[in-house]
């Protein structure tokens, strides 16, 4: 049989082939050490995700820059930097972030841990294979591998830092054990600060964001995505937005993450040492659709591996928090454009919803 064509997934037996990829627990890695030249059919996009592209414009050249916020001098700069911030979150969703205080020496260490995770002993990361994502410590391959239309190209360790409570530093890998928790605690200080921006930038006091308990929960998610025979008919990740409040993500110097705006996929563009925030959806629904969570995926690539960690503060599934419009951003002129919902009853609806359905958000709409 011939190659695939983009769009051309040929008659098979699909969860034959997902089943026997997953009972590996070798991942993409796996597939890729195995010395394939082509990918398996279970990675080639379907028809009508090539038909779906179609409504947008990727763009090449310098046509839209992400914007970049510094927050070099942040104690003397703080209105300048906050109006940056609001300016991008209600445009883009998305920033770039430089002089954000965390070492380029720990940024380069948080990159090479991942890569010894993934290129590590393959019995270690098997014990950590599941499908549970509940679980404190785990590595898998597409989370939604049995849901989603065809899987991307892309391998995840995952591990829940904050429950609220600290995760037990062993339970995480001895190959990233180290400088997970070095970037855990730049992290956290990072977080506390952008929490306190994002709260200035809607004319709120700087704590209020945290006083919902939009810190309290954070999941670091280390993706390794390696090099594509065939990049253009599957994905890294595929269109999706954030279940978060906020996400902070490390990239290496491997171009991938596209950010869609005002209907143009939007190369982000690698700045060394470097993070790009972006707002989440729990975020967009908290500022009443102030803020903007922005769709956004990565492509695959003939180079590689291409590595990335994100850290998404999130709210608590456990918990039957309400989460709603801030009461002090609501007024006649500016009525609630969301339902009172719990972060379960969102994760929920997210993952039963049909692939280019209703999006999350719009279905809690008032």
């Amino acid at each position: 049989m011939g190659s695939a064509q983009p769009g051309e997934v040929p008659l098979y037996d699909r969860n034959k082939e997902l089943k026997a990829f997953d009972e590996t627990k070798a991942g993409v890695k796996g597939i890729v050490d195995s010395g394939i030249e082509k990918i398996p059919r279970m990675f080639v996009r379907t028809q009508d995700e090539f038909t779906e592209d179609l409504a947008y414009t990727e763009v090449s050249g310098d046509q839209f820059q992400l914007p970049v916020v510094d927050l070099q001098d942040i104690d003397c700069r703080r209105k300048e930097i906050i109006d940056e911030i609001r300016r991008a979150t209600m445009t883009w969703g998305f920033f770039q972030l430089v002089n954000h205080g965390i070492p380029v020496s720990v940024t380069n260490e948080m990159i090479e841990g991942t890569r010894r995770f993934h290129e590590g002993d393959i019995e270690v990361k098997k014990q950590l294979y599941v499908r549970d994502l509940s679980t404190t410590v785990h590595y898998d391959s597409n989370f939604d591998l049995y849901q989603s239309r065809s899987a991307n190209w892309k391998d995840t360790f995952r591990c829940r830092l904050l429950n609220p409570d600290p995760i037990d530093p062993q339970l995480i890998p001895s190959t990233c054990r180290d400088i997970i928790v070095e970037y855990w605690k730049h992290i956290v200080n990072l977080g506390n600060t952008l929490a306190e921006l994002f709260s200035e930038a809607l004319g709120l006091s700087k704590d209020h964001l945290k006083g919902m308990d939009c810190t309290k929960y954070l999941t670091l998610a280390a993706h390794y995505a390696p090099a594509c025979p065939e990049p253009e008919l599957t994905m890294g990740s595929t269109k999706h937005s954030d279940q978060s409040f906020f996400t902070i993500l490390l990239n290496d110097h491997i171009p991938g993450l596209q950010v869609l705006h005002q209907n143009h996929w939007v190369n982000v563009k690698p700045i060394h040492g470097a993070l790009t925030i972006n707002v989440g959806d729990i975020m967009q629904l908290l500022s009443n659709d102030k803020y903007k969570s922005s769709q956004h995926r990565v492509v695959a690539n003939h180079i590689g591996p291409r590595i990335s960690v994100a850290c998404f503060y999130r709210a608590s599934v456990e918990k039957p928090t309400l989460l709603y419009p801030i009461r002090e951003l609501i007024s006649e002129s500016n009525p609630p454009v969301y339902k009172e919902i719990t972060f379960k009853e969102f994760v929920e609806y997210s993952h039963s919803r049909r692939p280019g359905g209703v999006s999350t958000l719009d279905h809690f709409k008032v």
